[in-house]
Parts: C-alpha cells; structure tokens; sequence
C-alpha cells in the first residue's frame, strides 16, 4: 500500500489542481471518519485503504472532469501499477455507482462502476457528502442531484448507500 504522502505526489505529478487535491484530502479524511465509525461498530473495514482510495479517488481529474474521470482514473492508476483495491475505489466512486448499462449510454467504457466493497462504498458515499471541501447534508446532495436532472433511480441508489453504511 502507498503511503499518505504519495499518494498526494501521485496527484500532483499526474496534473491534478490545487482545489482537486484539496477535495481529494477531504474526502480521505471524512472517508476515514466513516470507517471507523463503522469498525468501532464491528463492521470489517481497512481504514489505511480507505484513506488512501479517498486521496485517489479522482486521480482522473488530471486528465479530465467529466463523469469519465472515473474510468480516466482507474486506468491512470492501473498503469501506476497501484493495488487493485485502490483501482476499484477509483472506477466505483461516482455517486452509488454506474451500472454497466448506464456506463454504456454514457460513452464509458464497457464495465459495472457499482462499488460492492465496504471500502469503494465508503469512499463514494464520502465523495458525494463532500462539495467541494465543505461537507453537505444526504438532503442538500439529493437536491443537487434533482436540480441537474440526474434520475430517481440514481437518487435510490444514494439514499440506499447512506442507509446501508448507517453514516451520514
């Protein structure tokens, strides 16, 4: 596993802004708060991956912002040789996931964006509660997401994600 520190050189060396890294270290610090809120309640969850994922989660940004910065990401990473834990954190961040089908009409790659790991779940849920720097209520993200059209589905899915991780 890479360090903290690297992680952070990773996102610098590969192009990534300023506001990006800075966004990328707070959802790494509000993805760890989350882990171990859920492992003091027993939950099975590797906070060092956790941490790291956060920082890394949109690597892509380097390259791109739009939603194919997540696939942009996981492939930057991949060729990095990074731990295929922290890849799939990468590829699964966005929102509670992109189906294969959904990736499809969107012009992604052919592939299932859902995060299934307790890691890449919290990682997505922290990224979506964060804008920005600043951390957003579930509501205010919801509202977001109903402003830009997004769909009830992938809204069902965001408040599915919060409900299972019991963490708001």
């Amino acid at each position: 596993m890479i360090s903290y520190e690297n992680a952070l050189i990773i996102l610098s060396e590969t192009g990534c802004e300023p506001d990006v890294i800075a966004h990328c270290m707070a959802v790494s610090s509000f993805s760890v708060k989350f882990a171990r809120k859920l492992a003091a309640s027993g939950k099975m969850v590797d906070v060092s991956l956790v941490e790291i994922g956060g920082i890394l989660h949109d690597l892509g940004r380097a390259r791109t912002h739009g939603i194919e910065h997540a696939a942009v990401g996981a492939k930057i990473a991949e060729e990095l040789g990074l731990d295929p834990q922290i890849v799939r954190i990468i590829k699964c961040h966005i929102g509670a996931g992109i189906s294969r089908e959904d990736a499809i009409s969107l012009g992604l790659p052919d592939d299932d964006y859902i995060p299934r790991s307790m890691e890449e779940k919290i990682v997505a849920h922290a990224d979506n509660l964060m804008h920005g720097t600043r951390p957003i209520s579930l509501e205010e993200y919801i509202s977001r997401m109903r402003d830009r059209r997004l769909g009830e589905e992938n809204i069902e899915r965001i408040k599915a994600l919060a409900d299972e991780l019991g963490v708001y």
